[in-house]
């Protein structure tokens, strides 16, 4: 199974909008959730690892 990155990076941000306070609460949430926004933006738009496929050298040329 595959995580949904933008389907997270949605509901973090609604998340995120609905903290409208200004106690102490809301803030540190607020910046929790920045954090976690950034992560999943990273991970959302990272590129896959692919490997290096080596041919081999012919002898003559």
């Amino acid at each position: 199974m595959t995580s949904d990155f933008s389907a997270a990076r949605l509901h973090l941000e609604r998340a995120y909008h609905y903290l409208r306070g200004n106690d102490e609460t809301s803030r540190e949430a607020c910046e929790a959730l920045d954090l976690l926004i950034e992560m999943v933006a990273e991970a959302q738009h990272k590129r896959p690892v692919t490997g290096v496929i080596a041919f081999p050298r012919s002898a003559t040329r």
